[in-house]
């Protein structure tokens, strides 16, 4: 038989009251019933999906980044739709008056001569006949002295001769820069009172072309004048084609 130490002796007794005092209410001392920790468990199953998460809160404004390259040009957009027509505008201011203008006046030429009574006659075959006495030359485009006309504005022209022929036969013609344009003839039959010649004629003209009356045979040189009857040379411009004039610009 095993004999125990006394300080084993004396814990079987402290027990043995422990549990007799306690078997009576069938429960065991807490400090009685402490065990070795258990074999760890398996491991859980996998839960169900959490709820979504709340939005988080705006984070703070960063410093401005650098400014990044030009891009390419993009290409022309198709052409809208015109707008509706605007409201009118109000009256401008009235501007300033103008300069005045140069008065558009319709180019004029227009003349009449006739022989003086004193002209010495008869004239030779070429000679320019100068009828010195002017009633109408305003423009100063007919020259006494010299019997001819000059051009000076552009366009059709009527000239006119008007010869009393007296004692003698007549032949003239009107030239035109050295040509003839136009001859005129009268034969005197003896008669015993002066006749008349007459004719005309349209020339289209450019400044500086010359028309004047010539004779045009010596023997027939019978151009008379009196204080009843008179021998004339006349022309008019009938219409201007000066396109640099004023008035038709």
């Amino acid at each position: 038989m095993t004999t125990l130490g006394q300080p084993s002796v004396y814990l079987l007794l402290m027990l043995q009251v422990c549990l007799s005092g306690q078997l009576d209410d069938n429960k065991i001392p807490a400090s009685l019933c402490v065990g070795q920790p258990g074999i760890p468990g398996s491991p859980g199953v996998h839960g169900s999906p959490g709820q979504p998460g709340r939005d988080g809160r705006d984070g703070r404004d960063a410093a401005p980044g650098e400014k990044g390259e030009k891009g390419d040009r993009g290409g022309t957009g198709e052409t809208g739709q015109r707008g509706l027509t605007g409201d009118r505008g109000d009256p401008g201011e009235k501007g300033e008056r103008g300069q005045p203008g140069e008065c558009a006046v319709a180019p004029k030429s227009a003349f009449s001569a006739k022989l003086s009574e004193g002209l010495t006659l008869p004239l030779s075959v070429g000679d320019t006949v100068r009828f010195d006495k002017i009633t109408l030359n305003e423009q100063s485009d007919y020259n006494a002295e010299t019997g001819r006309f000059t051009c000076k504005v552009p366009g059709v022209y009527y000239f006119a001769v008007h010869a009393t022929v007296y004692r003698s036969s007549l032949q003239f013609d009107l030239m035109k820069n050295g040509h003839a344009v136009a001859s005129y003839f009268q034969f005197y039959g003896n008669w015993p009172k002066p006749v008349s010649l007459s004719g005309g004629s349209l020339l289209h003209l450019v400044p500086g072309d010359q028309v004047w009356v010539q004779m045009a045979l010596g023997e027939y040189n019978g151009f008379y004048t009196s204080s009843k009857t008179d021998s004339t040379f006349s022309g008019f411009l009938i219409y201007s084609d000066w396109k640099h004039s004023a008035v038709f610009a």
